[in-house]
């Protein structure tokens, strides 16, 4: 674009409680042009080009250079805005520019072409120990008539790393108790067979007897609810986290953790990543390493309580 350097007048979003005359112009047309997007991107898109306004302060977005945009997304990174954030952010910023410039052909190139926003440290995904995983297992309640397929489904899930989906709509013909294995449709509709454990075959042979006098004949789910269908997925959800408090677990359990535990204690006891990733389903072996960092932080806490050496003089 060929527009006035605006780098002289250096503003940030808390320079400028709302858009100038301007810029608020612009915004107005740009959310006649995000009419048709559902509710939510609408709401996210205005939000995040409003933010770019504010940075602007008195300079017309149009007069932005790609050295301002970069400037500003350093400002918002150092404010304490994460790489995602950014990311989101700057979409929205793109898709303004490209509705700008839809309207004015003399405005030229997109600033926010060719950027990237700063990448954020990967977070680690947070697992059980082995003995908070055994004790959540160990349900046993009489009153509760799915207490036994519960505890088949956290047992068949810590012990096979399946999915929250795969669980959900895992059938019975696809459970190989006698093998010990079980076939599972995973992302991209692509099939994987893992192995069962001892605990969870047991488990889910108890919910089995249990399930075959609640109904649901012609059901293909394994695992049903009161209506002798499927259960979904939020179903699970709600079931696992309740049953976490009831032993005596003092933090927020979802399935995708005991996914991660998994993952995590096979392969703290094997080291074998490639077998790890197999049963997982990760299509790349990038996305099963993040549990060596697990392993490597596990072994870190070791070395500092027990190393003599490890402990900082105060």
């Amino acid at each position: 674009m060929s527009r006035p350097r605006a780098s002289s007048r250096r503003t940030d979003a808390a320079a400028a409680a709302e858009p100038s005359p301007a810029n608020a112009a612009l915004l107005a047309s740009f959310t006649r042009q995000l009419g048709a997007r559902p509710p939510l991107t609408r709401a996210a898109y205005l939000r995040d080009a409003t933010r770019l306004a504010l940075c602007a302060g008195e300079v017309p977005i149009t007069a932005l250079t790609r050295r301002d945009i970069a400037r500003h997304l350093g400002s918002l990174h150092a404010g304490g805005l994460g790489g995602r954030s950014l990311a989101r952010m700057l979409s929205a910023w793109r898709a303004f520019y490209d509705h700008l410039i839809e309207h004015d052909r003399t405005l030229g190139d997109n600033p926010c072409s060719g950027l990237k926003a700063p990448k954020s440290p990967r977070r680690l995904p947070s697992a059980l120990t082995p003995d908070e995983a055994v004790r959540l297992v160990a349900i046993v309640d009489p009153d509760d008539r799915f207490a036994i397929r519960d505890r088949a489904i956290f047992e068949l899930a810590y012990s096979s790393g399946l999915r929250l989906s795969e669980l959900a709509g895992l059938d019975v013909d696809r459970v190989d108790l006698e093998g010990g294995e079980v076939r599972v449709m995973g992302k991209g509709s692509k099939e994987r067979v893992v192995p069962v454990g001892t605990a969870a075959r047991a488990a889910i042979r108890a919910w089995l007897d249990e399930r075959a006098q609640n109904g649901g004949a012609g059901e293909g789910a394994l695992f049903t609810g009161a209506t002798g269908r499927r259960i979904a997925p939020r179903t699970i959800e709600r079931r696992l986290a309740a049953w976490a408090v009831r032993q005596g677990l003092d933090r927020h359990v979802h399935p995708h953790m005991l996914r991660h535990s998994f993952a995590s204690h096979v392969l703290q006891s094997s080291g074998d990543l490639r077998a790890v990733q197999e049963m997982l389903g990760h299509a790349s072996i990038a996305s099963t390493q993040v549990y060596t960092h697990l392993d490597f932080q596990a072994l870190a806490k070791v070395y500092d309580a027990a190393h003599p050496r490890a402990k900082r003089r105060k």
